[in-house]
């Protein structure tokens, strides 16, 4: 019987501890996360280097993301081919207008094929969406992989 009534009272005892827990996780994608309507919109994507020669390894990505709305919030951003995570950011801080954000590719992602086309996904309140863009970004293999298109805006990071 003794038993029981400690197990009743840890279970009793741990409630509020699961409570406090939830209030913590909230608070975290609470105060300054980018929220669900905020209003996202991909301006731009780039790599370096470009032109890259097959199998070399991508130094960075740079996207340019447009926020709509009256106040900072921070996200994690994500740059994906089909199944595959190929850059990653976590703790992004976006301002309202146009940002430009530099994220650390995957060290095992290398173009291979014909075409590679990206898309990029940002966390809302914890749910990973993907973020509207006006156009596909795609690299393609010409003598070099590249993903400049015509009248792109000069690239000037190295």
């Amino acid at each position: 019987m003794n038993w029981l009534k400690a197990a009743l009272l840890t279970g009793l005892l741990s409630v509020p501890l699961a409570q406090l827990v939830g209030e913590v996780w909230a608070a975290d994608f609470g105060r300054g996360s980018c929220r669900r309507g905020d209003r996202l919109q991909i301006q731009d994507l780039d790599m370096s280097p470009d032109p890259m020669v097959e199998g070399q390894r991508i130094r960075s990505w740079k996207v340019r993301i447009r926020l709509d709305g009256n106040r900072d919030c921070e996200t994690e951003i994500s740059i994906r081919e089909g199944g595959d995570i190929v850059a990653h950011g976590r703790r992004i801080s976006l301002r309202p207008g146009v940002n430009e954000v530099d994220l650390r590719p995957a060290d095992n992602y290398r173009f291979r094929g014909r075409e590679h086309c990206f898309n990029v996904q940002v966390d809302l309140e914890g749910s990973k969406r993907e973020v509207d863009a006006a156009r596909r970004f795609c690299a393609q293999q010409r003598p070099a992989w590249s993903m400049r298109e015509p009248g792109d805006r000069v690239r000037s990071f190295r």
